[in-house]
């Protein structure tokens, strides 16, 4: 674990802060303005003093930034940023309050709603950030890969799809050699983009079952837990023979020249929905106001984000900070300045590859938290058939749209924010194409889009 970050409490903004709830309990206006006085009392947040867990990875940024530029001050709170070791770790510290909140991922507040590893009720009003993540393979996977990939020119054509590596894996099964890949959490994004593409391309990741609970029973490919910043080295060292993982890992291992990125998971499904930002729900309903502070401080570190290219180049500076990511600049900025490389040299335009505000990227819609539902279905970690209410009922518990738009009216009354920035939504996205498989996600009926799948559980299946 990391030194924690932190800014002192006697900051000017905060002592600007401090006097004007000072100026509240004595009913002046100590910054001489109308009425301001009473709107700092109203919205006062229970808890000043929080701290939040990240991992090393490029969407911690909203985190960062919220810090970074007196956001969280703003609000009224004194934050300190503190990275943590893994995933399990980090949910385990949320959950029994030695953190108050944390970046997470998308499936974790889900799975420790239905009790799939650490039972628990953790809750999210806020996404942090679409897509990000991509799948890379090491070097000697690539060039038994290559020959069957199609091309244009004198390079591969994109999306690279795991029918290519079927033929890899398929060699190796006959030789008696397993085929062993990582990625970062059982019900993170990664796993499930990861299975995603090797189900498309014909390939069995395996199932969740009661007497195995790696998820490797009937698997093709062998998919095992790997913390992403270890991931490279993992790769190298020839423990696992590729990976899916967040950035800057997979650039990384293009800059190292050890493995190739294949499939970035914006190819995989068109803006997804990446990570969150978690807390539990005993918290959240201790400090409603703190909550909508810390959320409207996150809205606009990410609209900060997504504002211009030299936010962005700022941006990569601070990531680069070994409190932070602690990775090169050069390496950060591959991802988050709109390009991507997959084979050293094919470095092509990816302008969507981080969004932290555009499309509504912020915003925790069920649809999302469905489509998380249905792969943890799909795979086995859910391990009965539930019907389509029971989505919809699960994704209302975790998911808190009430406390977003609580924050994203104050930041329209206070003139930060436009109403135009918010979506008008019940919820849901609509039906979504863009998956590598061409098949059409509808959140309404999660257990018809099961039954689409050739690979995977269908709707009344039982593992």
């Amino acid at each position: 674990m990391q030194d924690p970050v932190h800014k002192p409490a006697g900051s000017s903004r905060r002592a600007i802060l401090q006097a004007a709830a000072g100026a509240a309990l004595t009913g002046t206006t100590a910054l001489g303005l109308p009425g301001l006085a009473h709107a700092q009392k109203a919205a006062r947040p229970e808890k000043e003093t929080l701290k939040f867990g990240f991992i090393k990875l490029t969407d911690c940024a909203p985190l960062v930034i919220a810090y970074e530029k007196g956001y969280f001050e703003d609000e009224g709170l004194v934050v300190t940023l503190e990275a943590q070791a893994n995933w399990k770790v980090l949910l385990d510290r949320v959950i029994d309050g030695q953190l108050d909140g944390a970046h997470m991922l998308a499936g974790q507040p889900l799975g420790a709603s239905i009790g799939f590893g650490t039972k628990a009720d953790v809750i999210t009003a806020f996404s942090m950030d679409l897509n990000g993540n991509a799948i890379t393979v090491s070097n000697a996977v690539w060039k038994e890969m290559k020959p069957y990939l199609p091309m244009e020119g004198d390079r591969p054509a994109h999306p690279i799809k795991a029918d290519a590596l079927k033929k890899v894996v398929d060699k190796w099964k006959a030789d008696g050699k397993p085929f062993k890949m990582g990625m970062v959490f059982p019900v993170s994004t990664h796993n499930y983009e990861l299975r995603y593409w090797l189900a498309a391309g014909g390939l069995n990741p395996g199932y969740y079952t009661a007497g195995d609970i790696t998820g490797t029973d009937k698997a093709d490919v062998l998919l095992s837990v790997t913390p992403p910043p270890q991931m490279p080295a993992t790769m190298e060292a020839g423990t696992i023979n590729g990976y899916c993982v967040g950035e800057p890992w997979n650039q990384q291992a293009v800059f190292k020249g050890i493995g190739v990125p294949v499939v970035t998971d914006y190819e995989v499904w068109k803006n997804n929905p990446e990570k969150v930002f978690g807390v539990t729900r005993g918290w959240a309903d201790k400090y409603p106001n703190t909550h909508v502070a810390v959320v409207k401080a996150l809205i606009r570190a990410c609209m900060w984000l997504d504002a211009s290219m030299k936010n962005r180049i700022e941006a990569v500076k601070i990531l680069s900070k070994p409190a932070y990511v602690g990775a090169d600049e050069a390496v950060i900025a591959n991802s988050m300045t709109g390009t991507f490389e997959y084979e050293k040299g094919d470095k092509l335009p990816a302008p969507d590859f981080n969004v932290f505000f555009r499309n509504h990227a912020t915003y925790p819609f069920y649809s999302d938290a469905i489509w998380y539902l249905t792969q943890m279905r799909r795979w086995g970690q859910i391990g009965e058939h539930k019907p389509d209410s029971w989505y919809l009922e699960t994704a209302k518990k975790v998911y808190r749209p009430d406390v977003y738009m609580a924050a994203a009216k104050a930041l329209i009354a206070e003139g930060r924010a436009r109403d135009t920035d918010f979506p008008k939504t019940d919820g849901f996205k609509g039906p979504q194409d863009g998956f590598i498989d061409g098949i059409v996600y509808d959140g309404r009926k999660p257990n018809d889009y099961l039954n689409k799948f050739r690979i995977g559980l269908k709707a009344k299946d039982k593992v």
